[in-house]
């Protein structure tokens, strides 16, 4: 049976964490195709304490196989009235499948049930599966303080000037006037 005909998303559990850094990593070779940025493919993926983090404030959602190994993750944080996602990563044989919009899409539905404001987060401009990507989901550029600490952060962390971008989509219904 294939993995993605079985697979499905569930939060992630205190046992997961330790397996979503291998996760990040599969997922990330894809970046070996993207001029200038073939060294993330090499980078240190999230650590299983910050993993573990995000599971205890139940953040963090995995797409697990028809044996229920995680193989896809979600993790996100709360700033204020702000679901913050931190990581979407999925192993390369469920690539291209529709799994990393149904986690981005459970991350905007949880923030959506918690009476949030918004999904927020930081990633390349230019990179088909990062802002043209999160487009399509609704989310647009935005910009404050907090996602400005990130962005400048992850510049002197390597990442090339003006690479990046924040990005927000709302989920809140406006008060009718």
């Amino acid at each position: 049976m294939a993995a993605e005909q079985s697979a499905y998303i569930r939060l992630a559990r205190a046992q997961d964490a330790g397996l979503l850094p291998a996760i990040e990593q599969c997922a990330a070779q894809a970046f070996r195709a993207i001029e200038g940025l073939a060294w993330l493919a090499d980078a240190a993926p999230i650590g299983v304490e910050c993993h573990r983090q995000w599971i205890a404030l139940s953040t963090c959602w995995v797409v697990v196989d028809d044996l229920d190994h995680p193989q896809g993750f979600l993790s996100a944080e709360r700033f204020g009235d702000d679901l913050h996602i931190h990581e979407v990563s999925v192993a390369q044989p469920l690539q291209g499948q529709g799994w990393g919009r149904r986690l981005v899409e459970t991350a905007i539905e949880h923030a959506r049930a918690q009476h949030l404001r918004a999904v927020t987060l930081t990633t390349f401009k230019h990179v088909p599966w990062n802002a043209p990507f999160y487009r399509r989901l609704g989310f647009a550029p935005h910009v404050d303080s907090r996602l400005e600490t990130i962005l400048a952060d992850e510049y002197a962390h390597g990442f090339e000037p003006g690479s990046r971008c924040a990005m927000a989509c709302p989920v809140t219904c406006p008060n009718p006037s």
